[in-house]
């Protein structure tokens, strides 16, 4: 077997770690590697989808190369990541200023101010995407050496078992812990066949953390999404610290000793749990929070440097939680400035290129139905779409506009609009909502009551008292986030909204407007890809009474058409669990999935055991689980950038709430416009003639 993903590499992965010694009260102890390193250990969301296959040949064969003059000549993994360090930062520093020149341009086009520059902006548009292409190639490159750092050989895996004080799961014998079988040579990058983990006890998994390649294979990642189904947070936390307290005073100089190695991995996967699952594990369970900043304080902060930016870390996380924090972290903060701007940059050039994107992007899913109406041609090529603006407010930036004047003002709004306008309003609402969410939070959703074709709660049981008897699949003691239910039942108000505003219209007329405008937000937004508020435009519309309403039978064959583009989507959505992700679209292009789709997705997943025979999880099932919610961060990374109308967001907030626990039925009931009419005429034959026919009955 071999744990090399990258031939060549293994001679400088571990031949050169140089490391710095501390001086305590007249004894040495274990410093940092490398602070630079400690910015982030999260591997992302890329790792946990395309597993080893995130760093490709391309990769290998660059840091391989990297710092050589001569073929012949070999450099230590430090030089390397100090080169690779300058060459980032010189590739970014390029990109920012042809970012602002970009701008610039774009600024004159917009005032119509010179020729030269609408022949100039498509070259620099172009020059952009390389530019971007080149910075996340060497962030690609950095994070492969991270990941290669401190792992140990498959041999040691029982030593990283039983360094532990004491383990609350008892260990078994060490061929029963992790279960393996063969991949094919022609299937893997090296020239030797390697073996896949299959499965493993609850301790063997945790162990697996350490081995070499547990980050290259994107094992980490996935274990941080799914460890909830075999132990509880507390179980794992206990699991890192035990390794901590059992290696950090015995870590030597010598990077290549085992101890050494758990030592530092053990830190760089606690910081990983921190920086990816924080909101979900630490911040709802306060007794984990307080053990592990007692740990720290107590036992790490003074003999090694990693403690007093582990707790930064926790002070910043909780901190953005609240929404108190800035976006910079506050650990290696030049280094953390620019990684954040490095961000910053790649959000920017995606709106620069968001208009070229979507020129060609259409769902051809009905004949007759294309893209050149009005609210399409609208939306091809608009400034507000492509210069920096904020990204949307938040529910307390709420602007002057009363609930009073949006019942007075009522669906008047809705039809002054255009169907863009709205969009993309509703599109930033839900964005919102959208960004609170974790993948952690489509798992175990059965337990929360989520079922297929319904609401998950029903509106007049709230959240809190969900039972969680049935179909838990998570232990016993694992606390678990219910923010989906949050998700779900915006969903259903938005909904409701939709259904309520069609059915207190007073007229047909009226009626076959708003239909008209709601197919076309409808439409508007799959085709920028909101799915998750098309879906819900389309429940609403789909509601049993509004289905029934005579204003369909006068709508224009055109737009009634789009109904049926929205039920092919639906059922495209359905079809596959990872159909978002297929080809690149989804990098250049905001994504909102629909959180239902995706929840009822994650449940079919879950059907079936956990464990083989022998007690083993199955690693291949979370795996694959681990894949498809990953997709939520990879959507989140690529945000909407529309320009925020707050008026117009408050009047939508304020209509969606005045309806979200409306009976559709009752509203229905008091229109004359919802019912079939008999003409006069025809009803007042109907009346004599049965006048007539009583009278014949007394003669």
């Amino acid at each position: 077997q071999s744990n090399i993903c990258g031939p060549g590499f293994a001679e400088e992965n571990t031949s050169s770690e140089e490391q710095t010694m501390i001086e305590v009260t007249g004894k040495s102890y274990l410093a940092p590697p490398n602070l630079p390193d400690f910015c982030s250990c999260s591997p992302g969301w890329s790792s946990a989808f395309y597993g080893a296959e995130c760093f490709d040949s391309e990769v290998h064969s660059y840091l391989k190369n990297l710092g050589k003059q001569k073929p012949s000549e070999s450099q230590n993994i430090d030089a390397k990541k100090v080169e690779l360090e300058q060459l980032l930062m010189m590739e970014t520093k390029n990109y920012r200023k042809t970012i602002k020149f970009y701008q610039k341009l774009l600024q004159k086009e917009r005032r119509g101010k010179g020729l030269e520059t609408k022949s100039m902006l498509p070259k620099l548009r172009g020059q952009l995407q390389e530019m971007k292409s080149k910075v996340q190639f060497l962030e690609l490159v950095k994070k492969y050496v991270q990941a290669k750092q401190w792992g140990v050989e498959s041999h040691v895996l029982p030593t990283v078992i039983h360094s532990g004080k004491a383990d609350t799961m008892a260990p078994m014998n060490g061929s029963s812990l992790l279960l393996y079988y063969n991949m094919e040579k022609h299937q893997c990058n090296n020239q030797n066949g390697v073996r896949v983990l299959q499965a493993g006890t609850p301790l063997g998994l945790m162990a697996y953390l350490y081995s070499r390649n547990a980050f290259l294979e994107g094992y980490v990642q996935q274990f941080l999404y799914t460890f909830r189904y075999f132990c509880t947070q507390e179980e794992f936390l206990q699991f890192l610290l035990d390794r901590i307290s059992s290696t950090l005073s015995s870590a030597s100089l010598d990077p290549s000793t085992s101890l050494t190695k758990i030592c530092n991995r053990s830190f760089y996967i606690l910081q990983a749990w921190i920086e990816d699952c924080y909101s979900v594990d630490f911040a709802t369970n306060t007794n984990l929070l307080s053990t592990l900043k007692e740990f720290i304080s107590s036992k790490v902060a003074s003999l090694n440097g990693y403690g007093e930016r582990l707790l930064s870390l926790l002070e910043d996380a909780s901190a953005r939680k609240s929404g108190s924090a800035d976006l910079c972290s506050g650990v290696g903060k030049c280094e953390e400035e620019s990684e954040e701007g490095r961000k910053t940059l790649h959000s920017l050039c995606k709106k620069l290129s968001e208009d070229v994107s979507r020129k060609n992007f259409y769902w051809k899913l009905s004949k007759g139905v294309g893209p050149s109406t009005q609210y399409q041609r609208e939306w091809l090529h608009t400034g507000s779409a492509v210069l920096p603006k904020p990204c949307c407010s938040t529910f307390t930036e709420e602007s002057s506009v009363s609930v009073a004047r949006a019942d007075e003002v009522g669906p008047v709004l809705l039809m002054e609009c255009s169907a863009q306008q709205l969009c993309w309003q509703l599109t930033l609402l839900q964005q919102e909502v959208f960004n609170k969410c974790h993948p952690v939070h489509f798992l175990n959703s059965r337990a929360l009551g989520v079922k297929d074709k319904c609401v998950a709660v029903p509106k007049a049981v709230s959240a809190e008292t969900v039972s969680l008897k049935v179909c838990n699949l998570f232990l016993s003691k694992c606390i678990q986030d219910q923010y989906l239910l949050q998700l779900l039942k915006n969903a259903d108000s938005i909904s409701t909204w939709v259904a309520a505003e069609i059915v207190t219209c007073h007229t047909t007329k009226r009626q076959v407007s708003l239909l008209s405008k709601f197919l076309l937000i409808a439409k508007c937004c799959y085709e920028q890809r909101n799915f998750a508020t098309a879906m819900q435009i389309l429940t609403g519309l789909e509601n049993l009474i509004v289905r029934q309403l005579p204003a369909w039978k006068i709508l224009p064959a055109k737009v009634a058409e789009i109904m049926e583009e929205l039920k092919a989507v639906e059922v495209f959505l359905k079809s596959d669990s990872l159909c978002l992700m297929e080809g690149d679209r989804f990098k250049t292009l905001p994504t909102i999935p629909s959180a239902h789709v995706l929840a009822m997705h994650v449940q079919q997943l879950e059907t079936g055991g956990f464990t083989m025979t022998n007690g083993a999880h199955k690693w291949t099932k979370l795996r694959n689980i681990a894949k498809v919610v990953s997709q939520v961060h990879a959507f989140q990374e690529n945000p909407y950038t529309y320009a925020p109308d707050f008026k117009l967001q408050s009047y939508l907030r304020q209509r969606i709430t005045r309806f979200k626990d409306a009976d559709i039925s009752a509203l229905a009931a008091d229109n004359c416009a919802n019912f079939h009419q008999i003409p006069a005429e025809k009803h007042s034959r109907k009346i004599q003639d049965t006048l007539r026919k009583m009278k014949a009955t007394f003669q």
